[in-house]
């Protein structure tokens, strides 16, 4: 049996990326400084090491002490809109941590590598569905930490022989089980959802952009799939060298006024959203061509918008009884 330290094990995303790799027969390590993550989300049983990645004695013991074979990095800042106003926040957490990481790894031998990148680091594409060969132009301090990973993992690819995936994550919703339901306040679902609780309508950042509905169009992935993608990158990692950066979405667009409707659907009723201006670093529409995904990872999403919608507002219900 292998085993993937992750960091950022207990958050939304590193959570049901656990759970997949248990499911897998793959041993995972949770390294995680519970900022964000939960303990309620790690499965019983799993090893957790309770430290910041900007830690690198603890990254190096962790390392050796459970015989790691590869590394998952899933911690990080990833708001692009907040990334604006605090941007020395997200290079230090983002780029500093990620050298940290690395540098462990490199310390302790560890060559294979499976990277948490985004689609923030197209920026606003030149067309859509966008290929991982487009120009990377990211539109706000996020995505450019986000290049610079991938540049770091490509160098180290030269300098020290890593085995390297980059997975650009599109947008990411859903739960798999309950309790492991979204918790961020800047993704859109559970911002809908904490606006109704509070009574509020939900807001939609701009709705004068040049699309069909006026609203920004994102590629949506359920976050169940997003975590077996990582399982094929695990895979794929262990089978031989890959280095090259894979988008991992559905292939088609949905626009903020559709997810709406499909949250009207979801809880019985009509939410009446208010528009509002936009935010920073939002580009009218991404979208994914998945091709690479399918080819090289033999991955292919299954799960639907009305999965996504669904099975948040399950988890989003469960929380706050």
């Amino acid at each position: 049996m292998s085993t993937w330290l992750i960091t950022g094990g207990a958050g939304y995303i590193g959570s049901h990326v656990v759970r997949e790799l248990q499911l897998a027969g793959i041993r995972p390590i949770v390294f995680d400084n519970f900022s964000a993550g939960l303990h309620s989300r790690i499965p019983e049983g799993v090893t957790v090491v309770d430290a910041d990645v900007s830690d690198g004695e603890a990254l190096r013991v962790a390392l050796r002490d459970f015989e790691v074979t590869g590394v998952i990095h899933l911690a990080a800042k990833k708001a692009a809109g907040e990334s604006v106003g605090i941007p020395l926040s997200y290079y230090q957490e983002n780029v500093t941590g990620l050298q940290s990481v690395l540098g462990s790894m490199v310390d302790a031998g560890i060559k294979n590598f499976v990277y948490s990148s985004s689609a923030a680091v197209y920026g606003t594409p030149q067309s859509n569905p966008v290929k991982e060969n487009e120009p990377l132009n990211p539109e706000s301090p996020y995505g450019e930490t986000k290049v610079i990973g991938e540049w770091l993992a490509k160098d180290l690819e030269t300098s020290n022989g890593l085995n390297w995936v980059a997975l650009r994550y599109f947008n990411v919703a859903g739960a798999g089980a309950d309790h492991l339901g979204d918790n961020s306040v800047n993704n859109l679902i559970p911002m809908v959802f904490s606006a109704l609780e509070k009574g509020a309508p939900p807001e939609i950042f701009g709705a004068d952009y040049p699309t069909p509905d006026g609203t920004c169009i994102r590629d949506y992935i359920h976050v169940v799939d997003l975590a077996e993608a990582h399982v094929a990158a695990v895979h794929k990692c262990e089978a031989g060298p890959v280095n090259q950066a894979i988008n991992v979405g559905r292939g088609s667009g949905v626009s903020v006024r559709e997810v709406m409707n499909s949250i009207s659907g979801a809880i019985g009723r009509d939410i009446s959203p208010e528009v509002a201006p936009r935010r920073a670093g939002d580009p009218p529409a991404t979208f994914a061509d998945v091709q690479r995904s399918k080819e090289v990872l033999d991955w292919t999403a299954k799960r639907d918008l009305t999965d996504m919608v669904s099975s948040a507002w399950s988890a989003w219900e469960f929380s706050h009884r």
